[in-house]
């Protein structure tokens, strides 16, 4: 495969951007669902001259269907769409990619996608649909999910689904988090992947940062204390990664605490833990659901984080050594192997 991908960029040089722009075109209406042509042309940066050569092919070929209402994939289009990933991901030397990030962290399986979700929305829903496809993948009949929050997660809750309904499944959150905005929490994350696939879900009540009292008191509630075993039980942990300093301030961590995250070097935060640049803990934050004992010990982790802002957060975690799938974007990766070499 790689052979043939390099004598068609040395034979057909404008391959790989016909290529790309006919998948992009798909994908980004794949995302809309229904869209019309001047939307599209303005989320692809492109003239609508331009477009319509393109999405007429496409109709031409079955890829597309065009109505008064706008335009939607096909099933064929869809089946393309999914045909294609692997051989894309060798035009744009995503797998040469995936495969750096993979055996320097000694991880199971990385999923680069196309692009920067800094500066592109439609990256970030390709990566939650990435996340999405990858939790399929490894989901069994039985399995306890724990779900962190944050509004890359709230994506790979919006792109999973399911042709059968799973009811043995159990999505619970990681940990508290009654602190977010009620979109990207733990608890309306998990809702969404269970309704989403005929699955079972459970909620914990709690908020997202106890004092060492509170968290002390609420661990013996009878009803805190099963719902917790349960989440500790948690066979997959899918999870994202956010910057320290932004995840302290959006949590309104106490003035005192930020600055000695500051003097400890803090980059990174993952299931209520900073990280350093080493990928050692420097702080914990008292709180209930999951913790460190019990990702060093799930069969199955999986980070879902982009953007290049995020690199040295996602590198940072990723050198904790717990992790066995990262996905992310092609912007982090380039630049969490530049951090690295």
């Amino acid at each position: 495969m790689r052979s043939i991908i390099d004598l068609q960029r040395q034979l057909v040089p404008d391959l790989l951007e016909t290529v790309r722009l006919r998948y992009s075109i798909l994908h980004q209406v794949l995302i809309a669902d229904m869209i019309g042509r001047r939307s599209l042309a303005a989320s692809l940066g492109m003239t609508e001259r331009v477009l319509r050569a393109e999405t007429d092919f496409l109709k031409e070929q079955g890829f597309l269907e065009i109505n008064a209402s706008g335009m939607r994939v096909s099933q064929s289009g869809r089946r393309l769409l999914e045909e294609m990933e692997p051989v894309l991901s060798g035009l744009l030397g995503l797998s040469n990619l995936e495969e750096q990030l993979r055996g320097r962290f000694g991880l199971s399986k990385v999923v680069i996608v196309p692009g920067d979700s800094d500066t592109s929305s439609s990256t970030k829903q390709e990566l939650g649909r990435a996340g999405a496809t990858v939790l399929q993948q490894h989901l069994r009949e039985g399995d306890v999910v724990a779900v962190t929050g944050g509004s890359t997660l709230a994506q790979v809750a919006v792109h999973l689904t399911s042709p059968v309904a799973h009811p043995s499944n159990l999505f619970v959150p990681a940990r508290g988090g009654l602190g977010e905005s009620l979109e990207y929490q733990a608890s309306t994350i998990v809702s969404a992947m269970a309704k989403r696939t005929g699955a079972q879900y459970r909620m914990l009540h709690v908020p997202d940062q106890l004092s060492e009292e509170a968290y002390t008191s609420l661990m013996h509630e009878p009803g805190v204390k099963e719902i917790v075993g349960v989440i500790r039980s948690a066979r997959i942990v899918i999870h994202g990664i956010g910057d320290a300093m932004l995840m302290a301030r959006r949590r309104r961590v106490d003035a005192e605490v930020v600055e000695a995250l500051k003097a400890e070097g803090a980059l990174a935060e993952a299931w209520g833990y900073y990280f350093d640049r080493s990928g050692a803990v420097v702080h914990k934050m008292p709180t209930a659901g999951i913790r460190l004992e019990e990702i060093m010990t799930t069969e199955v982790v999986i980070g879902v984080a982009g953007g290049r802002s995020k690199a040295e957060a996602i590198a940072a975690v990723l050198r904790f050594g717990h992790q066995d799938v990262l996905v992310t974007d092609e912007a982090a990766a380039l630049e969490i192997v530049a951090l690295t070499e």
